[in-house]
């Protein structure tokens, strides 16, 4: 992809940012997906990786978006999750850069903060019992629909129409998003350190059904990340292999490519509504 070099250097610009302020406020995070991967196969990004994606225990997430919110204040650096009054079309956080433009294809039609980002997904704590597990699944599915506003479509004919009529019976945004933060709640009131086992409910249902140790996520270690410092979790190999399986195995040369399909990418120049490019 042009530019992807450019675009993994602003990212790092925000990483840094965004890891001065944890420690700042004693906030843990490490590496997930691609950047963990990234970090203990090559030191830094993955070739053809162009985001950065990071895990912080829910606990310390929530922290996060208060404290972000009230100190960053009028910087170039927004915190974005959904709000009564904001759609994103996203499970998850992001801390944007306004002064750059990354407009992912499946966001185009927002008018929200399209810039390059770095993604903050919370880990939950994952009940023993199948019961309240199937029932924090539950919650999850219902969240991300919601949050979403799109009925799944790899989940079976069934499970789509059930979405559709959720989303029928709640037919605003401000109704939907009630309904989701309602869901949200429920599937995250297992803490962490009651629990044995975490997992990651703002994801795809491939990486939602995990059910990981608790240790592996309890610190962080830090490792070299293109002439950084960065943290990766304690038990990254285990995570890895639980989420990627042989990690370490690089994929065909055809699925070496940029994983966001972006409409528009511009280092230097902040989105602006309206503007034709």
């Amino acid at each position: 992809m042009e530019g992807l070099k450019e675009l993994q250097e602003k990212s790092i610009e925000i990483l840094k940012v965004f890891a001065a302020f944890c420690k700042k406020h004693g906030l843990l995070f490490y590496f997930c997906g691609g950047c963990c991967i990234g970090t203990i196969r090559h030191q830094g990004f993955i070739p053809w990786d162009d985001d950065i994606d990071i895990f912080m225990p829910r606990a310390d997430y929530e922290k996060l978006t208060l404290l972000w919110k009230e100190e960053m204040k009028g910087t170039k650096y927004v915190f974005c999750r959904a709000e009564k009054d904001k759609f994103y079309r996203s499970l998850i956080s992001a801390v944007v850069d306004t002064e750059t433009t990354f407009i992912k294809e499946r966001q185009s039609d927002l008018d929200i903060p399209h810039g390059i980002r770095v993604e903050i997904l919370p880990l939950d704590g994952c009940p023993d019992s199948p019961v309240k597990r199937k029932l924090q699944l539950f919650w999850a599915l219902l969240h991300q629909l919601l949050m979403n506003q799109e009925p799944p479509t790899s989940k079976g004919k069934v499970i789509e129409w059930m979405g559709r009529v959720v989303l029928f019976l709640c037919p605003t945004w401000k109704y939907r998003f009630r309904l989701g933060k309602l869901a949200e709640r429920r599937m995250s009131k297992h803490r962490i350190r009651d629990c044995r086992k975490v997992t990651e409910l703002c994801a795809r249902w491939q990486y939602m059904v995990n059910e990981y140790p608790k240790e592996i996520f309890e610190t962080a270690v830090w490792k070299p990340f293109e002439k950084e410092m960065m943290p990766v979790p304690v038990g990254y190999d285990t995570y890895l292999h639980m989420a990627f399986g042989d990690y370490m195995k690089l994929p065909p040369p055809e699925e070496q490519i940029p994983k966001h399909e972006a409409v528009r990418i511009d280092t230097k120049k902040g989105f602006v509504r309206g503007e034709v490019y």
